[in-house]
């Protein structure tokens, strides 16, 4: 059970970089290709940015999970030990 929590923790982790990473490239783009000044350049950047967001803390609640899997399966080494 905690080995299946483990895997679910490190995936999210996995899949919230990768998401970070194309957030990261969609930001760069429209810097780069975008109208630099205008509100339509500003508007492409909205939800590349906000899903940078959600993104981070993707990653952030799978790494308690990790953490917390960690904790509970030293927890039990102790108790078996």
């Amino acid at each position: 059970m905690i080995n299946n929590t483990l895997a679910v923790g490190i995936q999210g982790i996995q899949d919230g970089m990768v998401g970070m990473e194309n957030a990261a490239r969609k930001i760069a783009r429209a810097g780069a290709d975008g109208p630099q000044g205008t509100a339509e350049g500003a508007g492409s950047l909205v939800e590349p940015i906000i899903d940078l967001k959600i993104y981070e803390r993707s990653v952030e609640a799978s790494a308690q999970v990790v953490k917390t899997a960690d904790e509970t399966l030293g927890t039990l080494l102790d108790i078996m030990a």
